[in-house]
């Protein structure tokens, strides 16, 4: 009591005489009626960026608050002035009473809110029953509208199960639907236009969080996209946006297209902080409580409440944490050097959050990337049938794709492009020795293409034959592209798995499209003397030859500069290969990859290529 009666606390108290319950009010003046309640550790998903690479250590069930624990604490903070109460994780809905749980809490007079933040997988199912007890409010995570990317990121199926949840929240009258994205460069910033438009028909409110540093997610400047730079990659396609206001203690910035039924809103947490306005306390799983998301000062309440503290001095324990709390990012200058809980185990921001282990969609410069996308998956309700196992097999075989490109203010244009569908590669091509005037031949079609001059001379060796880097400074720029393709022979057995989308590491057409697309932005750092190149477009494609019982990939790759990309393609179509061998090779080792080799290119001082 005498902590809580400290001068510079005690002065406020007295100075503003404050009706609220003193015990949640800090030195600064911040009253806390809002509590996050973490209702387990465990989850339904094994995101790569959640949990740090040597994995958690889960709580054993027995240190876990009981849910009449949980209720007894509720009750308590609820009695000091908490007015919401927010269930996290984990993933709270995979918590067998958590119907129940909703249905006590919604007894506490003067509560006034019930939320809940989940991955969207159980949503759908429990979503009526949820409601009927008492719960008021919704967020769900959500980082990618790509199914495919959604699948390879959290290691297993659900993007329709969570599309579902989405609508069924809709359709129940939630309003808004507050959909949480955690926006990462090399990751998905180059889908805030379609989460924009994902606005334009439900009532979401789709949130947009700076990347923010967590134990374990390995965390750096470059990987955070700024508010700012959102709202002006998005304001270069709604310039007419609008922003909204907002409440004092809100930690988000809101926006909205005219005439569209949602909004959207920015969580700046790293960019422009909110702390001078924080109202929000939080108990984990294991019933510690945190008075900072940024901090790794905790107190038990578990402890207290098992060894029979009363209520008073349950209150004055709470009372002297908070009256701890520090006026901002727990009192570090610098954030992203803090240790803390790994994200999954504090329930803070959404689980699916903070990607601390997908190396390669990270790069320098943000290095845009194509994935196919179902055009309606934004516009009619998902079912099974549309959204089922074969989901991520449709995307990767569509021929229409979503094409991104880089300008030179790093926000991104958006623009759609139809991709030829995947024919045939040509088996085979026998060459005569290449010369000025030559020609391709193929053994198939015994057709020829004729093949532009080429140096006599290798470039990239010096007079005396040492590997050198060919200077590109004095050539011109121009638009360069260009083909290239493999095929993987996998057996009829492992043929059938991946048709089916049986094998058991994944979805192998899918892992090894994204793999393909990273092949070819990491060109330079894989092949020593390639230059870096900025890439405008990169695609890759795979289609099923049942009658060879092989996998075609096809990749293809465009840029405007000084040299040409097709190291690029070949190394987009080897990786993409060596990553269906790799996913497959617990069925067989009898895979053999092949006819790697470039199909076509344009652009360049020696004119075109074409292999007929």
């Amino acid at each position: 009591l005498q902590e809580l009666q400290s001068s510079g606390r005690g002065r406020f108290l007295l100075e503003h005489a404050a009706p609220f319950s003193a015990f949640l009010t800090d030195s600064f003046g911040r009253q806390h009626n809002y509590l996050r309640i973490s209702l387990t550790e465990k989850c339904n998903l094994r995101c790569q960026y959640c949990m740090p690479e040597e994995g958690v250590q889960l709580t054993p069930k027995s240190e876990l608050l009981t849910a009449q624990e949980i209720i007894t604490l509720a009750r308590l903070f609820v009695k000091e002035g908490v007015e919401k109460i927010r269930l996290t994780g984990g993933e709270p809905l995979i918590r067998p009473d958590v119907v129940d749980i909703v249905g006590q809490l919604y007894k506490l007079e003067g509560l006034k809110t019930i939320a809940v933040t989940t991955n969207g997988i159980n949503l759908a199912r429990l979503l009526p029953r949820l409601k009927e007890a008492g719960l008021n409010a919704i967020n769900i995570s959500l980082d990618t509208l790509v199914p495919a990317k959604f699948e390879f990121i959290v290691r297993r199926k659900g993007f329709h199960k969570v599309m579902e949840g989405i609508y069924k929240a809709a359709e129940l009258g939630y309003c808004p639907v507050k959909v949480n994205c955690v926006v990462m460069r090399g990751f998905n910033e180059d889908e805030l236009l379609g989460f924009v438009d994902f606005t334009k028909d439900l009532p979401l409110d789709v949130r947009f969080i700076e990347y923010m540093p967590f134990d374990g997610n390995k965390w750096n400047f470059k990987k955070m996209v700024s508010y700012k730079e959102m709202l002006d990659t998005i304001k270069q396609r709604w310039p007419e946006l609008e922003k909204l206001p907002c409440e004092a203690s809100s930690t988000a910035k809101s926006y909205k297209v005219p005439h569209f039924q949602g909004q959207i809103s920015f969580i700046t947490s790293m960019s422009e902080h909110f702390c001078g306005s924080c109202n929000r306390l939080r108990i984990t799983a294991d019933g510690n409580l945190k008075v900072c998301l940024f901090g790794n000062s905790e107190v038990s309440l578990r402890d207290q409440l098992r060894s029979g503290a009363s209520e008073e001095e349950l209150v004055q324990i709470i009372g002297a944490a908070v009256g701890r709390k520090k006026k901002q990012h727990a009192g570090m200058f610098n954030i992203s050097q803090m240790k803390n809980r790994p994200m999954i185990l504090i329930g803070g921001f959404p689980v699916s959050k903070m990607y601390s282990h997908v190396p390669f969609f990270f790069s320098p410069e943000p290095v845009l990337m194509s994935f196919p996308l179902r055009q309606d998956a934004l516009q009619n309700p998902p079912n099974s049938k549309q959204w089922g196992h074969t989901s991520s097999r449709w995307l990767t075989l569509r021929a229409s794709c979503c094409v991104f490109q880089k300008n030179p203010s790093s926000t991104f244009d958006t623009k759609c492009l139809e991709a030829s569908p995947v024919g045939q590669v040509s088996v085979d091509c026998q060459s005569k020795e290449a010369s000025q005037g030559s020609e391709f031949c193929t053994r198939d079609s015994e057709s020829c293409t004729e093949v532009p001059h080429v140096s006599d001379n290798l470039t990239h060796t010096d007079e005396e034959g040492r590997a050198t880097m060919v200077d590109v400074g004095g050539k011109p720029d121009s638009r360069r592209s260009a083909v290239a393709g493999a095929v993987v022979h996998l057996g009829e057995k492992a043929f059938g798995m991946v048709k089916q989308n049986q094998v058991k590491k994944g979805d192998v057409l899918a892992v090894a499209q994204i793999a393909g697309i990273q092949g070819a932005k990491l060109t330079s750092q894989l092949i020593p003397l390639c230059h870096n190149i900025p890439l405008n477009h990169v695609e890759v494609s795979l289609s099923l030859d049942e009658a060879r019982n092989a996998v075609v990939i096809r990749s293809s790759c465009e840029t405007w500069g000084k040299t040409g990309v097709e190291m690029e393609a070949l190394t987009a179509a080897s990786l993409a290969a060596l990553t269906v061998y790799d996913m497959c090779k617990a069925v067989t080792h009898d895979i053999v990859i092949e006819e790697v080799k470039l199909l076509s290119k344009t652009g360049g001082q020696r004119g075109d290529f074409s292999r007929v």
